[in-house]
């Protein structure tokens, strides 16, 4: 998810990157609704890809606030032209209900309200913005065709809304109402494999929007979109697969080096050169007393000249087990900013995880089980 989006920052807590499909969708508009001249052409295209983010945002806004409300914790969310791919906290797939009022709400139909929430809430921005624009500029006429066009932009600020809702009813993932496919999936089957059966329904929707296509260009837009979407979701779950079933012993480094306390950062430094290793424990006979990075090693030489190991390691650090899920360790890291996690048996310490090599581990385990599952 982060190869091909880039970070716009927070909302609710909740990371906002944003996916290059908009700069396809910028040279889609730029290159089949021309204007007079070329200022005045980038200007509106960029106007016309502003409402259409600005809309997409307001509807994960209401899923973010939804989800917040019935404990469906979002660490991440990737903005598309068609709507955004959420990246749930895995803890989530291990809580099937949860208490709301005196009531208890089971995880599928926590999801089916809160996957429900966009549509409406586009179809809200929608009404409230042509009561306001026939009230403040009547001249504008929103029954004019194109609906959505650079040469109309205040039109288009309702029928973006609008067919955001409506194209999020269609039950293809990652869409609202494939969305709400996959709840209805949950009953019968366990997450993972209704996830996979909505994407499949999502990839198929892609493709008979790409074949209508031929008569309206808008459409084979969109069907590019939800096919990366659904990519998108897809590699997502495999993600998620890996984070609950590998086990920490499985993809911890066991040959790595460490540092003592008593080190000079000088020396640090020289084993870090010489190490494939961005992170090391530090150890004190055969305690763990701490870790650091190096760029924590390179940060202290410059501020603070040739000291000891001791005075810029970080005293503050978790530690795993070897059967301790992945799913914990990426907990740690991406909440706590951690960049190394120890791995202990028996109070003695047996491998290593850093983030460098747990990504490059998911990453491969993940392909690993996606070949697995085309034999």
């Amino acid at each position: 998810m982060r190869s091909w989006s880039i970070p716009i920052g927070r909302l609710f807590d909740v990371d906002l990157r944003l996916h290059v499909a908009f700069a396809f969708l910028f040279a889609f508009i730029y290159w089949t609704d021309p204007q007079p001249n070329v200022a005045q052409q980038l200007e509106r295209t960029l106007a016309l890809v502003g409402i259409i983010l600005a809309s997409v945002l307001l509807h994960e806004s209401t899923h973010l606030v939804l989800s917040l409300h019935y404990s469906l914790p979002v660490r991440s969310v990737v903005l598309l032209p068609i709507g955004g791919v959420s990246l749930l906290d895995e803890t989530t797939f291990l809580t099937p209900e949860t208490t709301q009022g005196e009531g208890t709400m089971r995880r599928w139909q926590r999801e089916m309200i809160v996957a429900a929430a966009g549509p409406v809430a586009s179809f809200i921005i929608a009404l409230i913005a042509a009561i306001i624009i026939t009230a403040v500029a009547p001249e504008v006429k929103l029954s004019e065709r194109p609906f959505v066009h650079t040469g109309g932009l205040v039109r288009s600020i309702v029928w973006v809304n609008v067919f955001l809702g409506v194209f999020n009813l269609l039950p293809a993932y990652p869409l609202d109402g494939g969305r709400v496919l996959r709840a209805l999936f949950t009953r019968i089957m366990d997450f993972m494999r209704a996830t996979r059966q909505a994407v499949t329904v999502g990839q198929a929707c892609s493709m008979l929007l790409f074949f209508a296509g031929m008569w309206n260009t808008w459409l084979m837009m969109i069907g590019f979109f939800l096919f990366v979407g659904a990519q998108l979701e897809e590699r997502s779950v495999m993600f998620q697969a890996v984070l609950e079933n590998v086990r920490m012993g499985d993809v911890m480094l066991t040959d790595f080096a460490t540092l003592s306390p008593a080190d000079t950062l000088e020396d640090a430094l020289n084993k870090a050169v010489h190490s494939l290793q961005d992170d090391f424990p530090v150890i004190r006979g055969s305690d763990l007393v701490g870790v650091i990075s190096r760029q924590n090693i390179l940060e202290a030489l410059r501020s603070e000249g040739n000291s000891y190991v001791q005075s810029a390691m970080n005293r503050a650090y978790e530690v795993a087990g070897r059967t301790d899920s992945l799913a914990s360790a990426f907990r740690k890291i991406t909440a706590r900013g951690m960049t190394l996690i120890p791995v202990v048996e028996n109070e003695r310490l047996v491998g290593i995880v850093t983030l460098q090599n747990l990504m490059h581990s998911m990453s491969l385990l993940a392909e690993t089980r996606r070949l697995r599952r085309a034999e």
